[in-house]
C-alpha cells in the first residue's frame, strides 16, 4: 500500500471532499466546505512530500511536474476510491490537492437538481453550459446528465477531460472518454477530432480558450449536442465571458453564433446546510428562447436577469430565488444565504442584528 493511501482512507472515513498536502504544513482535509488540519499529524517535510507524491504517478509524469511545477491526473486507490490529483509548487516547496471522485454516479434527483435540466439532455443539438466556481459540483452535475443520457438514449457520446473524473460504463450509449494530454493534446484537439468520430454528443471538460469556444460553437451549429463548463456563477456572466474571449472585431459574429446555438446555462453554487452537516446545490437556469437569442445578438446581456425571473413557468430559475427557497425551507442559514446571494439587501434583514452592522460596513449592497 502506498503511504498516501492512509490519508485517502482517513478522508473517506471523515466524509471529506478534498485532501491538501503542502511542504512545511500539516496535511489538511476539506469536510462540509471547511478546511482543517488532520489531528496529531506532523508538518510535512520535503522528503515526506517527495515520497507521498512520487509513488502515485509514473516516472515521466513526475519529471514533468518537477520541471514545470504543475501536474493533473487521476489516481485509483481501489475499485471504490478514485481521486483527481493536482500537483503544484508553492512558496515553501511541493504541494498537492486531491479531490475524491465518487465511483457511483448520483442521479439529478439525488443531487437536488431541478427536473428542467433533463430537457437539455433530451436535446439533439446546440450548446449547454454548466458553470460555477471551482468546487461547486459542476463535474458531478454533468456526470448525472451524461448518465441520464446513457440510460435513455442510443447515442455515441465523447468526453474530453483533464483528467477523466467520473468513469462512465456503456449502458444504452457508446461512451468514449478521452483524457488531455494523454489521449488528446488539448481540449481543442479533442473537440476538433470529435467532429470526425461519428458522435452525436460531446462533453468538453473546460472551455478555457478562444479556439475551444470557437470549435464548440461550430460543433453545436453543425448538429452536435455540446456540453461545456466555465468558471462563471451566473447565466449573464457566462454569456459575457464567451463573447469577451474574442477580439472586438469578431464579437458581433460570435454573438450571432451563440444566439442561434445556445440552448441553456445551468449555473451552480454549493451552500453549507444548517439543518444537518453537508452542502446543498443551488442553481440558476437559463433556457434559450427567442427573447434570449435577441438579447445575445444585440449584446444587451443585462436584460437576461429579467428574462430568467419572468421565465419561471418555462422552468427558468434565478440564483437568488433558488437561495431564497433554501432559506425559507430552513436548509441554509441567513449568513450563508447573504454571502452567496447577488442582491445582499434582499437577505440582509434576516441576519442577526450584530451581523447587519458588519454587513453594512463591508458594503452589503447588491454586487450583481
Amino acid at each position: 500500500m502506498n503511504r498516501i493511501d492512509g490519508y485517502f482512507k482517513y478522508l473517506i472515513e471523515q466524509g471529506g471532499s478534498d485532501l491538501h498536502l503542502a511542504e512545511n504544513s500539516p496535511p489538511k482535509l476539506r469536510v462540509n466546505g471547511s478546511v482543517t488540519p488532520i489531528p496529531d499529524e506532523p508538518i510535512l517535510t520535503h522528503e515526506d512530500m517527495v515520497q507521498l507524491l512520487s509513488e502515485i504517478c509514473d516516472k515521466q509524469a513526475w519529471e514533468s511536474y518537477i520541471e514545470e511545477g504543475d501536474l493533473d491526473f487521476a489516481y485509483e486507490m481501489d475499485e471504490t476510491s478514485r481521486f483527481r490529483c493536482n500537483f503544484l509548487k508553492q512558496k515553501f516547496g511541493l504541494g498537492a490537492v486531491f479531490r475524491l471522485i465518487p465511483v457511483d454516479i448520483m442521479t439529478l434527483e439525488q443531487l437536488g437538481i431541478p427536473d428542467t435540466v433533463k430537457k437539455f439532455a433530451d436535446m439533439r443539438s446546440g450548446l449547454v453550459l454548466v458553470t460555477g466556481p471551482t468546487g461547486s459540483g459542476k463535474s458531478t452535475t454533468l456526470a448525472a446528465i451524461i448518465d441520464y443520457i446513457n440510460e435513455n438514449y442510443n447515442r455515441h457520446l465523447i468526453t474530453v477531460e483533464e483528467p477523466i473524473e467520473f468513469v462512465h460504463r456503456n449502458k444504452q450509449c457508446l461512451i468514449t472518454q478521452r483524457e488531455v494530454p494523454h489521449n488528446s493534446a488539448s481540449f481543442a484537439d479533442g473537440l476538433r477530432a470529435s467532429l470526425r468520430q461519428d458522435a452525436e454528443i460531446v462533453l468538453v471538460g473546460e472551455m478555457r480558450d478562444k479556439e475551444t469556444i470557437q470549435l464548440a460553437l461550430t460543433a453545436a451549429e453543425t448538429g452536435m449536442l455540446v456540453f461545456g463548463t466555465l468558471h462563471t456563477n451566473s447565466a449573464r456572466k457566462t454569456v459575457d465571458r464567451i463573447i469577451d474571449v474574442f477580439p472586438s472585431d469578431q464579437q458581433a459574429q460570435v454573438r450571432a453564433m451563440l444566439s442561434s446555438s445556445l440552448r441553456g446555462v445551468v449555473a451552480q453554487l454549493l451552500m453549507k446546510t444548517s439543518d444537518k452537516p453537508g452542502r446543498v446545490a443551488v442553481n440558476e437556469i437559463l433556457i434559450a428562447n427567442p427573447a434570449v437569442a435577441a438579447i445575445i445578438r444585440e449584446g444587451k446581456t443585462q436584460k437576461l436577469t429579467d428574462v430568467i425571473v419572468q421565465g419561471k413557468q418555462e422552468g427558468m430559475q434565478f440564483m437568488d430565488d433558488a437561495i431564497w427557497e433554501k432559506l425559507c425551507m430552513g436548509r441554509v442559514s441567513p449568513q450563508e444565504a447573504f454571502m452567496k446571494s447577488n442582491d445582499k439587501q434582499r437577505f440582509k434583514e434576516f441576519l442577526p442584528e450584530e451581523e447587519k452592522d458588519i454587513a453594512a460596513a463591508a458594503g452589503g449592497g447588491s454586487d450583481a
